[in-house]
């Protein structure tokens, strides 16, 4: 939807109060500045600091007498009622533009006097528009408020924006800007999800730094989007330092995840392609689910956000929901990422009960969830992780919501081996003074967790004499050690039958 146009005609198709939901207020005000012009009526702001303000009067004659006070703290119009009575006896054409009413919501007295304004509104030339970067709506007014959404700038306004920006800076004699179409379209690209005032701050930090913005720019943009989710307290914002190279086995979904890496492309939208949705891991613990969701953010280049859904859930009526809506937009803005769900059966397994336990908050979170799943199309590639399969509700294992279904089960033979060599390699160890197909043999059963497990356990021994780790070692740790297959036998194979005709598996049977 093009939101100019669409509140263009909802002011003059006479829609008395409408809801524009935006964290970029000035955006917002010169918007509606624009709409005011056009329509040669007059652009009042409400403030609770300032009171009403009449910020320009584009139609012959004046409206009402909002005039500056000489101090806000006197001004009554700082106080909502005033303020919404001093619209209601006012007989002009304007556009009200109300920036902090939504946090007085609460308030009986408001409800009521928004509910005995807006039929007021209806036979008049006078629209009130709430600025507000939360939605916050009383059932009581839902029929009255017409709600609408600003989207984040598009790609053209970030291109403008940022040579905008070099031309300002170009009167600095100590830069010497050099901007180049493919560094605009690199940072552009880059910025999008961002705010025009969050856009034009790293557009400044990134020519100040590097007036030629040779070749590192993108760097800025990944800094102020961390930012961004770190401020939000709802997602956790990683740089993995692991690629699929890291991943020991799980060949297949390797070569699935490889096959798809350039289909966040643009090149990739003009093929017809939309861009992949993401994967449900499913297997058993310690085999490499969550190192999986880590190694698609390093081989990709993306930022991976870790979605804690234990933060979601508030003790307020509404915010559970709110703080899904929210993290799901944080993600959206910082995208190209990959949002990383670990453990996800953990939360929504009760969703049966929600209604009696919850008062339905788990199943309304999980609704909103799925439904995002579904109809996402951004740049978003979702990687959830379950261990318990019997716990996860049917919904999510419906086609639609993630691209394919994964099953990771132990690894094979050859997998352990590789799985030793990596960990031996990380711990800057030569793989080659060890029998790797020995330790492979010995670790039968194990998962890649347990393996690693038993090398460390293994050093720490070894250190502890003042000595090298060898591998009699490793060998000991592992004898010592009860993997989970052995603990946890009837419960994996369980799963491995679910799996057989359900999911695809991750390495070759």
């Amino acid at each position: 939807m093009d939101c100019p146009k669409e509140l263009d005609l909802l002011i003059r198709a006479r829609y008395p109060i409408i809801y524009l939901r935006t964290s970029e207020e000035s955006r917002a005000c010169n918007l509606i500045a624009n709409i005011a012009r056009a329509e040669k009526k007059s652009l009042v702001e409400w403030s609770s600091t300032e009171g009403l303000r009449k910020i320009e009067d584009f139609q012959t004659g004046a409206v009402g007498e909002f005039k500056p006070a000489s101090s806000s703290a006197n001004d009554p119009t700082c106080q909502p009622l005033a303020a919404l009575e001093a619209i209601l006896q006012d007989g002009g054409r304007a556009i009200y533009l109300m920036k902090d009413i939504h946090s007085y919501m609460d308030d009986r007295t408001v409800i009521r006097k928004i509910r005995d304004l807006y039929a007021s509104l209806k036979r008049s030339y006078k629209t009130i528009v709430i600025l507000a970067p939360c939605k916050k709506i009383p059932l009581d007014l839902e029929k009255e408020i017409y709600f609408l959404d600003m989207p984040l700038p598009d790609l053209e306004q970030l291109k403008k924006l940022l040579h905008d920006t070099a031309e300002t800076l170009k009167g600095d004699p100590r830069l010497r800007i050099e901007m180049t179409a493919p560094v605009l379209d690199r940072m552009a690209n880059a910025a999008l999800g961002l705010t025009l005032e969050e856009a034009e701050r790293v557009f400044f930090k990134a020519v100040i730094r590097d007036a030629k913005l040779a070749g590192d720019e993108v760097r800025y943009v990944r800094e102020e989007k961390r930012q961004i989710v770190e401020k939000s307290g709802l997602l956790e914002y990683y740089d993995s330092p692991e690629d699929l190279g890291s991943v020991g086995g799980l060949e297949l979904l390797k070569s699935w995840l490889k096959r798809r890496a350039r289909a966040f492309e643009p090149a990739a939208r003009d093929y017809g392609l939309p861009p992949p949705k993401g994967l449900l891991l499913l297997g058993v613990q310690g085999c490499g689910k969550s190192l999986a969701a880590k190694a698609v953010s390093g081989s990709w280049g993306f930022p991976l956000l870790r979605l804690d859904l234990s933060r979601i859930f508030g003790s307020l009526i509404g915010s559970s929901e709110e703080n899904m809506r929210r993290a799901l937009d944080m993600a959206e803005s910082v995208s190209p990422a990959v949002l990383w769900v670990d453990e996800i059966e953990k939360t929504f397994s009760g969703i049966e009960s929600s209604g009696m336990s919850d008062a339905g908050t788990t199943a309304r979170v999980f609704g909103s969830f799925i439904t995002w799943l579904q109809e996402n199309t951004s740049l978003v590639f979702c990687v959830a992780t379950a261990n318990s399969i019997e716990r996860l509700p049917p919904e999510m294992l419906r086609k639609g919501r993630f691209d394919d279904i994964f099953f990771v089960d132990l690894p094979s033979p050859k997998e352990r081996t590789e799985i030793a060599r990596i960990h031996l390699v990380k711990r800057k160890r030569d793989p080659a003074k060890f029998d790797l197909a020995r330790l492979a043999a010995q670790s039968e059963g194990f998962s890649g967790a347990e393996i690693e497990q038993a090398i460390i356990s293994a050093m720490y021994d070894a250190f502890d004499g003042n000595r090298e780790v060898a591998q009699p070692d490793i060998l000991q740790a592992m004898q010592s050690a009860v993997p989970l297959s052995v603990t946890m036998r009837e419960d994996i194979e369980r799963v491995r039958q679910w799996a057989k005709d359900r999911a695809r598996p991750a390495s070759p049977r």
